[in-house]
C-alpha cells in the first residue's frame, strides 16, 4: 500500500470520485482516458470528443505531472464551497452558463482538505461578480473564492499555474 487519495469539493461525489482515481492512477502511471499521452516538451492536442467527454463532469483535462499548470474542464451544476488554493492561480474562462463569484474576504470554517488546498463553507465579505461566456477571471494563489450562485450548467475551463 502507497497511501490514499481523498478528494473534497467538487460539485458532486461522481466528480470527487473521478478525481480521485485519476490521482491514483496517476501514481500507477495509468493513463486517464481524458488526458493526452504525451512526453515532456510536446505539443499537446485533446480532440473535440476528448474535451466534450471531459466537460460532460468536469474532469482534469491536463494535470500538472512535470510542468507548472494544468488543465481542468469545469462544469457547475449548483454553488461550491469556498476555496483557498495556496499556491496555484486560477485562471478561469467561461464557455457556457452564468454564476456569481465572490473573491477575497473571509473563508469561513475553512479547513486543509489536502496540500494547499483549503475548503470552507462561503465567504463572508469580499468582491462578487457575475461571470457570463467569453469572460477571463485570475484568482491569485491565496485569494478566497466561492461559486455562490450558480444557473447550470455553468461550463468553464481553468488553468492552475504554479
Amino acid at each position: 500500500i502507497v497511501g490514499g487519495v481523498g478528494v473534497s469539493g467538487a460539485s458532486s461525489a461522481q466528480q470527487d470520485e473521478e478525481i480521485a482515481l485519476a490521482g491514483a492512477n496517476a501514481l500507477l502511471g495509468v493513463p486517464n482516458s481524458n488526458h493526452a499521452v504525451t512526453s515532456p516538451g510536446s505539443v499537446l492536442f485533446f480532440d473535440k470528443d476528448q474535451v466534450a467527454r471531459s466537460f460532460a463532469n468536469g474532469a482534469v483535462l491536463l494535470d500538472g505531472t512535470n510542468r507548472n499548470y494544468m488543465v481542468n474542464t469545469s462544469r457547475r451544476d449548483a454553488p461550491g464551497q469556498a476555496e483557498i488554493h495556496t499556491l496555484d492561480t486560477d485562471i478561469i474562462y467561461v464557455l457556457e452558463g452564468n454564476a456569481t463569484v465572490v473573491t477575497g474576504g473571509q473563508a469561513v470554517a475553512a479547513n486543509e482538505t489536502g496540500p494547499n488546498e483549503l475548503r470552507g463553507e462561503r465567504i463572508d465579505g469580499g468582491n462578487q461578480r457575475e461571470l457570463a461566456a467569453g469572460q477571463v477571471l485570475v484568482i491569485p494563489a491565496g485569494i478566497p473564492h466561492w461559486f455562490s450562485r450558480v444557473s447550470g450548467p455553468f461550463l468553464y475551463y481553468t488553468i492552475k499555474v504554479r
